[in-house]
C-alpha cells in the first residue's frame, strides 16, 4: 500500500511538473508570437512607404527614390547598390530624419492630448495584430494558430480595436485648436461611422453561412480553416467588394482620404504636427492598411491557402508552417500593392459624394446582400 501510494504521489508530481512545463512553453510561444506579429506590422508599414513611392514613380514614369545612400553600406559589393536602387536607404534616411528633428509643440494646443493623439493612432494596430493568425502549425495532431491570442471572438476584437484608430485623428484635430485640423477630425469620425456599418454588415452573411459547420464562427483562425475547399471571396463576392471599399474608407486611403485632403484642409487633422509625432501618424496609417489587409485575407482571401481549393498537407511538419506563413505574408504584400495602385489611379472623391456613397449606395447594398443570404441559408440549409 505504501509503495502504491508513493508511486501515485510521484506520478502526480511528474504530471504537475509536465503540465507546468507545457504551460510555460505555451506562454513563451505566445510572447514570441506577439513580438513577431508587432514586428511584421512594423516592417510592412515601413516598407509600404518605399513601395508607395516606387509604384507612384512607375505610374508617373519616374525612377523614384534611388540616390540616397549610406557611405559604409555602399562599400558592400552588390548589396549596397541594390539597397540604393531599391530606395531602402531612403527609408533609413526618412526614419532618422523623423527621429532627430526638433519636436515642435505650438503654444495654442492642448499639450497633453496633442502628445497622446499620435500614440492613439498606432497603439490599437499593434494590439490588434496579436490576434491575427499569420499562419498555422500542427501541435499534438491538431492545427494551432500562429498568433499571440487565439480566441473565439478574435474577429470582433480586431474590428473593435481597428475602429479605435479614429480616436487618434479626433484627439489630434480637437487638441490642435485649428480650424483645418478640427475639420479633418470631424470628417474622419463621420467617415468611420458611415462605412463601419457597411463593413460589419458585409461580414454577417459569411458568419451565418459557416456557423453550422464551425465551432467558433467569430474566430479568425476558424474562418481561415473553413476556406480550405473554397475561398469566401468567390462564395460571397458582393460581401468581399463591400468590405474592401469600406476598408479603403476606414484607412483614409485615396480616393477616401477626406480627413487629410491637401486641397482644402492643408494636411487635415495632423496639420500642426511635425517630426516624430507626424511619423507616428504616418506609421499608424500604413499599420491600419496591414491590419485591414490581414483581416480581409483571413475572412475572404483564403488565409494561408495558396490557391482556391488547395491547402498545404498537415503531415509536412514545420515545412507546412513555414509555407503557410509565407503565403499569408505574400498576400499582405499583394494587398499593400493594391492599396498603392488604387491611390495613384483614382482621383480623390468629393466629401458629399463620399457620404452619399456610404449611406445611399453601399449600406442599402449591404442590407440587401444580408437579406439574400439569410433567405438562401433558410431554404438551402
Amino acid at each position: 500500500m505504501n509503495s502504491l501510494f508513493l508511486l501515485s504521489t510521484l506520478a502526480a508530481q511528474s504530471g504537475v511538473a509536465q503540465a507546468s512545463s507545457i504551460g510555460f512553453i505555451d506562454v513563451l510561444l505566445k510572447i514570441l508570437f506577439g513580438f513577431a506579429a508587432i514586428g511584421v506590422v512594423m516592417c510592412f508599414a515601413a516598407l509600404s512607404v518605399v513601395v508607395e513611392r516606387k509604384v507612384a514613380a512607375f505610374i508617373q514614369g519616374r525612377y523614384g527614390p534611388c540616390r540616397t545612400f549610406i557611405p559604409y553600406v555602399m562599400l558592400i559589393p552588390f548589396v549596397g547598390r541594390f539597397l540604393q536602387r531599391a530606395g531602402l536607404m531612403q527609408l533609413a534616411a526618412d526614419g532618422l530624419k523623423f527621429l532627430f528633428k526638433e519636436e515642435p509643440l505650438p503654444s495654442h494646443v492642448n499639450k497633453f492630448w496633442f502628445t497622446v493623439a499620435p500614440v492613439m493612432s498606432l497603439a490599437p494596430v499593434l494590439i490588434a495584430s496579436c490576434a491575427i493568425p499569420f499562419g498555422f502549425f500542427m501541435y499534438d495532431g491538431s492545427p494551432r494558430a500562429l498568433a499571440a491570442a487565439d480566441f473565439d471572438l478574435s474577429l470582433l476584437f480586431v474590428l473593435a480595436l481597428g475602429s479605435l484608430g479614429v480616436y487618434g485623428a479626433v484627439l489630434a484635430g480637437w487638441s490642435s485648436n485649428s480650424k483645418y485640423s478640427y475639420m479633418g477630425a470631424i470628417r474622419a469620425s463621420a467617415q468611420m461611422i458611415s462605412y463601419e456599418l457597411t463593413m460589419v454588415l458585409s461580414l454577417v452573411p459569411v458568419i451565418i453561412w459557416i456557423a453550422p459547420n464551425c465551432e467558433s464562427p467569430l474566430s479568425l483562425f476558424e474562418l481561415g480553416l473553413s476556406q480550405s475547399s473554397m475561398w469566401n471571396c468567390f462564395m460571397f463576392p458582393l460581401s468581399a467588394f463591400l468590405f474592401l471599399v469600406a476598408l479603403f474608407a476606414e484607412t483614409n486611403r485615396q480616393p477616401f482620404d477626406m480627413a487629410e485632403s491637401e486641397t482644402d484642409l492643408v494636411s487635415g487633422f495632423h496639420t500642426e504636427y511635425g517630426s516624430f509625432k507626424f511619423g507616428l501618424f504616418f506609421v499608424g496609417e500604413y499599420g491600419h492598411m496591414v491590419l485591414g489587409s490581414s483581416l480581409f485575407i483571413c475572412v475572404f482571401l483564403g488565409a494561408w491557402s495558396p490557391l482556391p481549393g488547395l491547402s498545404y498537407p498537415t503531415d509536412w511538419g514545420w515545412i507546412t508552417a513555414v509555407l503557410a506563413t509565407l503565403t499569408f505574408l505574400a498576400k499582405i504584400a499583394f494587398m499593400i500593392f493594391f492599396f498603392v495602385w488604387v491611390r495613384w489611379t483614382l482621383p480623390r472623391f468629393r466629401y458629399d459624394h463620399v457620404m452619399n456613397l456610404g449611406w445611399g449606395k453601399l449600406l442599402p447594398l449591404a442590407v440587401a446582400n444580408l437579406v439574400f443570404y439569410l433567405l438562401l441559408a433558410a431554404f438551402v440549409k
